[in-house]
């Protein structure tokens, strides 16, 4: 067993990175903290939650719950960008806070960074889409506009992109995940990178391995 696969498992199935972690030969704990229901908006935000929340750009809106907006705080230097929202998102008006929000909290301990205050996180679609299915382009494309503002008013250094739909998406491209994973992407300026999604990575755990090389790459990229 190599050294890091022997951190690894000391660790856990995603090691704790950065100014967070705690040295010495004890392992470290990966508790997640709770997720952050409320962080004080800034104007900005506000306003655009606003428009979300009141939005009847697609047929999504008649069957929603509520809309998810997203956590977005501007100056973050990292943005996660996913799909949609599922049905604890519905139910509760925030993002990721089902199975694979637990799975993102990890991911982002194991880099040191916690939601809402170094990492804002959002959607490509913005409310659910019936059944859990994949939203449609249309769906898609009536919502951009939204995360493009959005972007713009987080400014980050870096974005991730959490799956095949927001990579198609955000990179206008119909590339395999294979092809897109492991590069340095743009949107505008900004540097991306793509990963899988961490839904994704509950139902396939042999990927975290991959997951965990693309946020090294990212995380590269924002201490340049």
């Amino acid at each position: 067993m190599d050294a890091q696969e022997a951190f690894w498992r000391e660790l856990g199935p995603w090691p704790r990175w950065g100014p967070r972690a705690k040295p010495g030969p004890t392992p470290v704990s990966t508790d997640v903290p709770p997720i952050l229901e409320q962080v004080a908006p800034t104007a900005q935000g506000s306003a655009l939650s606003q428009d979300i929340e009141a939005c009847t750009r697609c047929a999504l809106h008649e069957k929603r719950q509520r809309p998810v907006p997203g956590l977005i705080q501007p100056g973050t230097p990292w943005m996660f960008i996913g799909e949609a929202p599922g049905a604890e998102e519905d139910q509760q008006g925030l993002p990721f806070v089902g199975s694979a929000g637990k799975l993102l909290d990890r991911m982002l301990l194991a880099l040191g960074l916690q939601r809402g205050l170094d990492a804002s996180i959002a959607n490509v679609v913005k409310c659910r889409p019936p059944h859990n299915r994949t939203p449609s382009e249309e769906e898609c494309q009536r919502c951009l506009p939204y995360l493009h503002q959005q972007i713009a008013v987080v400014n980050p250094r870096i974005i991730v992109l959490l799956g095949r739909v927001a990579a198609h998406n955000l990179l206008s491209t119909q590339g395999s995940m294979g092809t897109l994973r492991g590069r340095l992407h743009h949107i505008g300026n900004i540097p991306a990178i793509v990963t899988w999604h961490p839904a994704y990575l509950l139902r396939s755990p042999q990927e975290k391995a991959g997951a965990w090389a693309d946020l090294c790459l990212a995380r590269r990229q924002v201490t340049k």
